[in-house]
């Protein structure tokens, strides 16, 4: 994969990819759903050092995420920032106290609250994305249809969900192919063109391909209604992994970690830690 792709499946020999679908698909639930709802910002931390880890044991580089990251990034900004501009005292109203740092203009002063409930939501995303990219990166997307069944999901949305992700890499590398040609032709579309040029010539290239992959698209789903697929209610998957010794010690140590956030849950009196008692 090259740096600029976008998202899709990397294989690799490592501890994190030898894992059972259904464990990562399981262990990245378990551990965003504690993640969402607790606010002590210890226990995040402490999530978050455990998904940094993880990502370093699983051996994905920055390079091959780096778009991605970027991506991410920019929206959690613009998040933080859309939350002050809207709620500006919410830390106030959740914490019960009122520590000033700055007078602003208005209703825009900065608190001390508000200051700690943002840094909460920052640490969440380092708690939640870091999974994610994980699961998504070191299944494969079989695997990944297989994971989504066992845990309840209905093998249709399963099997769309897999099939959405094969097609990426594929829809990735015909943008590329057809921006290096654009380039060929004397349209500049790399770093060297104004941002509104590289805009536009982004924009002549991606439209055309989303109606292209949507013809695709309906070319498989015709051929799979040929084979008549979803006429039953189960199906057998051929990458569908057994738990072994490593799954089972894997889900152990997740289901650890979310019970030491129900039992922060219970002793903090809620979902948040306050630290200005």
């Amino acid at each position: 994969m090259e740096a600029n792709n976008v998202i899709g499946y990397l294989p690799k020999k490592t501890p994190i990819h030898q894992l059972s679908g259904f464990t990562k698909m399981l262990s990245f639930l378990m551990i965003s759903i504690i993640g969402m709802i607790s606010y002590d910002t210890r226990f995040l931390i402490a999530l978050a050092v455990f998904s940094a880890i993880i990502f370093q044991i699983a051996k994905i580089s920055y390079r091959e995420i780096s778009f991605v990251l970027k991506f991410i990034a920019f929206f959690s900004v613009l998040n933080l920032l859309t939350v002050y501009l809207f709620a500006p005292e919410y830390g106030v109203t959740i914490y019960g106290s009122r520590h000033v740092i700055f007078e602003g203009i208005g209703r825009y002063t900065l608190t001390q609250e508000q200051l700690f409930y943002e840094l909460n939501l920052l640490i969440k995303y380092f708690v939640t994305i870091p999974p994610g990219l994980i699961f998504i990166l070191t299944t494969n997307p079989s695997e990944l249809a297989s994971s989504i069944h066992r845990v309840g999901g209905s093998y249709k949305i399963a099997y769309a969900f897999s099939l959405a992700l094969r097609y990426i890499p594929d829809i990735q590398e015909d943008f590329r192919t057809i921006s290096k040609a654009q380039q060929a032709r004397g349209n500049e579309l790399s770093k060297k063109a104004t941002l509104s040029k590289r805009i536009r010539g982004n924009l002549t290239i991606a439209i055309p391909l989303i109606f292209s992959s949507l013809e695709r698209i309906e070319t498989i789903s015709s051929a799979m209604e040929l084979r008549r697929f979803g006429k039953k209610k189960g199906r057998t998957w051929l990458l569908a992994k057994p738990l072994k010794r490593n799954d089972y010690l894997a889900l152990l140590l997740v289901i650890v970690l979310c019970l030491i956030g129900i039992y922060l849950l219970r002793i903090n009196g809620g979902r948040f830690y306050n630290p200005f008692r």
